[in-house]
């Protein structure tokens, strides 16, 4: 379980990740992980959420890159003070691995921003000490 914030954008996203044993395949090196990702909106005005970028890193050095629009198929508005969860996940080829990015918001009165998601760790129950 990861948890971390960011500093110095009116954004703050929050990170929890899980292994998910019951559809990974340790044995053909699929490790399946999900990650419930907070956003709280701490700016005066209301954001939407227009896209993703994720840069995904193994413990091989294997990176892959991911971008689209909006999250689980939405593009939220956050309302000033109020926050949005979602639950997504990512399948690696080691039991061990990063991620981090930024969501492009744009708020109310049209400006865009990036909102940066800090690396966080995907990985396997004791496999770190």
């Amino acid at each position: 379980m990861t948890t971390q914030t960011n500093i110095g954008s009116p954004i703050k996203v929050s990170v929890e990740t899980f292994y998910v044993e019951a559809q990974s395949q340790p044995e053909k090196d699929k490790y399946v992980f999900a990650y419930t990702i907070t956003i709280k909106n701490h700016s005066l005005c209301n954001a939407k959420l227009h896209s993703r970028y994720w840069l995904i890193t193994d413990a091989n050095g294997k990176e892959t890159e991911v971008e689209g629009d909006g999250v689980v198929g939405e593009q939220p508005t956050i309302r000033s003070g109020e926050s949005y969860q979602y639950t997504s996940g990512a399948v690696l080829d080691t039991p061990v691995g990063t991620m981090e990015g930024y969501y492009l918001m744009r708020n109310e009165f049209g400006t865009e921003f990036k909102a940066p998601i800090n690396v966080f760790r995907l990985s396997c129950p004791n496999i770190l000490h």
